[in-house]
């Protein structure tokens, strides 16, 4: 049996750019990716913080240093600048690497930069930021 398990966690990421125009998918930052383990055209789903909205998409590699995280296609319609977004993969883990499954939570400050990487999200109803 395999189970769908929490891979890497972006948490409240600050939306840089929303582009309708731009064929579908989410732009962010290659630092930030590399440092969360997400790779560029990989399944992402999107939790908009500000209205609730839930979207998946693919991962497209952005500009490092630069802290994108761009909105595009129709997922602009439910994501805008400035909204806080939460940024999750999963995977598919088998019974017998349950044990060792680490996730990666990378804790995000205002300006899309990493204040923390955590490889569980704490047994807290409210993060401290």
């Amino acid at each position: 049996m395999f189970r769908t398990m929490m891979k890497s966690k972006i948490h409240r990421a600050r939306v840089t750019e929303a582009d309708l125009n731009y064929i579908g998918s989410v732009t962010i930052d290659q630092d930030i990716l590399d440092q969360v383990s997400i790779l560029p055209h990989e399944k992402v789903q999107i939790v908009n913080n500000n209205n609730g909205a839930r979207l998946e998409t693919y991962v497209i590699s952005g500009e490092r240093g630069s802290g994108v995280i761009c909105l595009n296609g129709a997922a602009a319609r439910l994501v805008q600048k400035d909204d806080i977004v939460i940024i999750v993969s999963y995977a598919l883990v088998s019974e017998d690497e349950l044990k060792s499954h680490q996730p990666i939570v990378a804790v995000m400050n205002e300006n899309n930069e990493i204040i923390e990487l955590l490889e569980q999200e704490p047994p807290l109803t409210k993060l401290e930021i």
